[in-house]
């Protein structure tokens, strides 16, 4: 049991780091030794949980996509209970990331423009935004939305736009105009 409680914290010690520094500076941009320094384990525990840079890359794409996806349901609910209110309010997610760490944009737009269009990381990311996708169509289905696609497509676009402009642009007012603009698309397709 000692030994499974040390591979969990040398596990968890590596995605936190590889997390901070991929969020940062992108996947190209960090090196397999930055993640070890960072983390504090030996290069031989790294590589005893994950053999490349590549499955490396993998469980901190799967980790963010759960994590990430369970913050913009948490704050979609925490908006109240009817399911336009919460179209609108998933992007207090949005607001709360920056306020956490600033904008260095969406993850997964960054490992699939870094990723080659074979790799598991695009594959993820693929994933994850079908995830998404699927989510956000089902609550514009429940908020009575004449086309649920094409609202699901419209807050998609408007979260991929809010961070992309808040990494360029570094300013926390680009969400608010997509809640705004988030309002406004709810109301005319409902």
């Amino acid at each position: 049991m000692v030994t499974q409680v040390r591979k969990t914290k040398s596990v968890e010690r590596i995605l936190t780091a590889a997390a901070e520094l991929f969020y940062a500076n992108g996947l190209r941009g960090v090196g397999i030794d930055q993640v070890i320094e960072a983390s504090g384990v030996a290069k031989s525990t790294l590589y005893v949980h994950f053999r490349t840079k590549e499955e490396l890359v993998a469980a901190y794409l799967r980790r963010t996509d759960d994590s990430w996806t369970a913050q913009l349901q948490s704050a979609a609910a925490a908006a109240g209970d009817d399911p336009r209110d919460r179209l609108v309010g998933l992007f207090d997610a949005l607001t709360a990331a920056f306020e956490r760490h600033g904008f260095f944009g969406c993850p997964f737009v960054s490992a699939a423009v870094e990723a080659g269009p074979d790799s598991e990381a695009r594959a993820i990311t693929l994933e994850h935004t079908r995830r998404r996708q699927a989510w956000l169509t089902e609550l514009s289905a429940a908020a009575g939305a004449g086309n649920p696609a094409a609202l699901a497509r419209h807050i998609g676009l408007l979260i991929d736009g809010a961070l992309a402009s808040g990494r360029l642009l570094q300013d926390r007012t680009v969400v608010e105009e997509a809640k705004s603009a988030a309002r406004l698309l709810v109301a005319d397709h409902t």
